[in-house]
């Protein structure tokens, strides 16, 4: 299917047994189509502070973090991951839909001594997934948000130890000329291939937002459930009205949810009271409807009860902790 100016590939053998082989052995998902946006020079964290949620002061050199980039008023630009490759030096690993925005939003605001470019075209990105997937690779073991050089069967990349299914794993970047190559390299090695339908899937069971579905420029990251990787004690986009929302409290929240009777949510349908799905499934890990929602703050408590509309008819939910899928419960 057409994303983002990239023809993806939805499933190979199908959502089910794509997100299962993920879930007890290893998958591989081409994300080639996310984009990357080096920052670079004297004053290069100086900009990245001013314009990111999180505090790059946290890590150092060949260590990676979760972040925002934020609008004026608080809203998500985007959410993304920043790796310091050096002290003067980041890659920003971006979604493929936001790409241009982010890069333009960034050099708008560039200062002297920092400059941004979009290398988005020089590399391929594949996303090693499962409990088995280091094993799978031949690798060593490394904390999650670090990085190092590796090698995949004489092909060389950037190993980061980083994901969107929950599980263990790395996203491997190569240059694009070797990604073809790598694919199959990586198959070879009893990698199951995966699709965007399964990395949908498994990112929602682990309550993981989708931008553009549960976070957009019109949400803010206290409502959304992510303050965490916000520093507030520092000056950034938005800064400000997040202090305020956080403050008094925000009007509504992002909630993760299950279904309590045989029905499938998905983003759109209205939540009684004045919410609405954002994004939902049917898990195969749990064999029942999950999704996330925005719903008013006096119904975000765990265990609520939910009422939702889904396709003309009212069906049972329940409000559960995150993440809704844990390996140790569901084994």
């Amino acid at each position: 299917m057409p994303f983002a100016g990239w023809e993806m590939p939805v499933q190979y053998e199908g959502v089910i047994p794509e997100v299962r082989a993920v879930r007890t052995d290893s998958g591989v998902f081409d994300v080639s189509h996310m984009g990357e946006l080096e920052v670079e020079g004297p004053r290069a964290t100086d900009l990245l502070q001013a314009t990111l949620s999180n505090d790059l002061g946290k890590i150092g050199p060949r260590e990676a973090q979760y972040t925002l980039l934020t609008n004026e008023r608080g809203g998500i630009i985007d959410d993304l991951i920043a790796y310091r490759l050096e002290d003067f030096r980041y890659l920003l690993i971006v979604n493929a839909a936001n790409r241009e925005a982010d890069y333009r939003w960034l050099k708008e605001r560039e200062l002297p001594g920092s400059d941004v470019r979009d290398v988005s075209d020089d590399y391929a990105l594949l996303a090693v997934q499962g409990p088995r997937a280091i094993e799978r690779l031949g690798l060593t073991e490394a904390r999650q948000f670090t990085f190092a050089e590796g090698e995949i069967d004489g092909i060389q990349c950037m190993v980061n130890r980083t994901g969107y299914t929950g599980e263990d794993g790395c996203e491997l970047l190569a240059m694009a000329d070797d990604g073809a190559a790598l694919w199959d390299r990586v198959l070879a090695r009893g990698v199951a291939p995966c699709g965007l339908g399964a990395r949908d899937t498994l990112r929602l069971e682990v309550c993981f937002p989708l931008h553009g579905n549960d976070i957009t420029p019109e949400t803010d990251a206290i409502s959304a459930g992510l303050g965490w990787c916000c520093a507030l004690d520092k000056e950034f986009s938005g800064v400000q009205e997040l202090r305020e929302v956080k403050a008094r409290g925000p009007e509504r929240k992002l909630v993760p949810f299950v279904m309590e009777e045989k029905a499938v949510p998905r983003s759109g349908m209205a939540i009684e009271g004045g919410g609405v799905v954002t994004s939902g499934t049917h898990s195969p890990m749990l064999d029942r409807g999950i999704g996330l929602g925005y719903v008013p703050a006096a119904s975000a408590a765990v265990d609520t009860e939910l009422s939702i509309d889904v396709r003309g008819r009212k069906r049972r939910g329940r409000v559960v902790r995150r993440p809704i899928y844990k390996r140790e419960e569901n084994r």
